[in-house]
């Protein structure tokens, strides 16, 4: 199943305030200077092409959403479909998460952080590269503010498995706590580009948040 090429970007349209590399973010950390404002902050974690981005910027515009993807292609694109949908309270980045959260992100900044379907990494040998690892999970449990949410999804039982023990063994995240299926209303009605791949082919998706104690 890979993944189809991209559309190329119209060159008219300015996405310059929806997209940005990590050296460019502010240090230190001045949510303002790039949203405009002040406001609970979402970071989602590896998105792809940013569906979950635009779909949640647009549902909860209370809200600011930072997107960060290691994939240059990916990040571009899904900032530039952020520019082109005008919106103000998203901005994608070009980076490394396991990089940019203990450089840029002070403690208790977000409400709220999104992992979903991360890599893998099938061979036992590669585990050590998972996103979910000791070091970025106690880095998540530092930026979640109290009461924020860690939502991780994934189809593939064994590292769902793996995170949950993980988060049990090296933070005092709660959970997990189920999180129900629901049907799609539309074509684009999932929270990422994968789940929608994995659904339509009637696949397992193991769907789980987690809680920050106040």
């Amino acid at each position: 199943m890979g993944r189809k090429a991209l559309p190329k970007l119209n060159p008219s349209v300015d996405y310059s305030r929806n997209f940005l590399t990590a050296e460019k973010l502010p240090r230190p950390w001045d949510p303002e200077s790039l949203f405009g404002r002040a406001a609970p902050l979402e970071i989602e974690v590896g998105c792809g092409k940013g569906l979950f981005m635009r779909t949640a910027s647009g549902v909860n515009p209370a809200h600011d959403f930072l997107g960060i993807e290691i994939a240059y292609k990916y990040s571009e694109y899904a900032g530039y479909r952020l520019g082109k949908e005008g919106r103000t309270n998203a901005v994608m980045v070009h980076g490394d998460g396991q990089k940019i959260f203990p450089e840029v992100f002070p403690d208790a900044s977000a409400v709220a952080i999104h992992v979903y379907f991360p890599d893998p990494w099938w061979k036992k040998r590669h585990h050590r590269r998972r996103v979910m690892n000791e070091t970025f999970s106690q880095q998540i449990e530092r930026v979640l503010a109290a009461g924020g949410t860690l939502h991780f999804w994934t189809d593939v039982e064994e590292y769902f498995d793996m995170t949950v023990e993980l988060l049990h063994a090296h933070t005092k995240l709660a959970g997990p706590i189920d999180v129900e299926e629901r049907p799609a209303e539309h074509d684009l009605d999932y929270r990422t580009h994968f789940e929608r791949r994995m659904r339509k082919n009637e696949l397992d998706v193991f769907r789980s948040q987690f809680r920050k104690p106040q």
